[in-house]
């Protein structure tokens, strides 16, 4: 016997479709609203760019799918996005288990993030912070700790920003106060991130 036709189960499919669609629109109209961010992400790329260009490297860190987030973004830039070009110095603070732990063990987790931006970065460096709630407090710690090593900080952040928000140089709030619409505007942000600083710096390559 073929359940799906059973009522109950026509019930389901239905109300899960209802679901998808509905979580679909609320993408897109998400989508238009970051159309209005355009300008927070051209300076985003030019910053890095800037960082980049100089010798810097750029550290990215955050919790969570924010973490995933971070080793998203290194990955791109070490390695390619669209096009091939020299290897671009980026660093996710989120991947090496013994320093967390460690971190975490002998000190706090609140800790996590700052020590290695006191240990790895120096001027003329870059932070990314990425937080859907602005308000983790390793990365408010990483932020000042950057601060007051001449390193430029940027954040993507969500809802309002949080405590984040006015602890670094620069930061892209994505307009929503829904946790995976605000990681879904963050990953196509830092998408077009990645492939403006790349189309970039291959043409600085291709000059020299």
């Amino acid at each position: 016997m073929d359940h799906s036709s059973l009522p109950g189960e026509l019930d389901r499919g239905m109300k899960m479709e209802k679901q998808i669609i509905l979580a679909l629109e609320e993408g897109a109209r998400l989508g238009e609203k970051l159309k209005e961010l355009a300008p927070e992400i051209a300076k985003a790329s030019r910053m890095i760019i800037d960082c980049l260009s100089s010798g810097g490297k750029v550290m990215i860190c955050g919790n969570g799918g924010s973490a995933a987030d971070s080793q998203h973004i290194a990955a791109e830039l070490v390695g390619r996005f669209k096009r091939e070009r020299r290897a671009l110095a980026a660093i996710a603070l989120t991947t090496d288990s013994s320093i967390l732990t460690s971190l975490a063990n002998d000190y706090s987790f609140d800790r996590v993030f700052s020590r290695q931006v006191e240990a790895l970065g120096s001027s003329g460096d870059m932070l990314i912070l990425i937080s859907t709630s602005g308000n983790s407090v390793n990365l408010v710690e990483a932020a000042r700790v950057a601060k007051g090593r001449g390193i430029v900080t940027m954040a993507l952040l969500g809802r309002d920003g949080g405590k984040v928000v006015g602890e670094v140089d620069f930061s892209i709030v994505v307009p929503s106060s829904d946790t995976a619409r605000i990681q879904e505007g963050h990953m196509l942000i830092y998408h077009i991130i990645c492939d403006l600083v790349e189309e970039e710096m291959a043409g600085k390559d291709s000059n020299q």
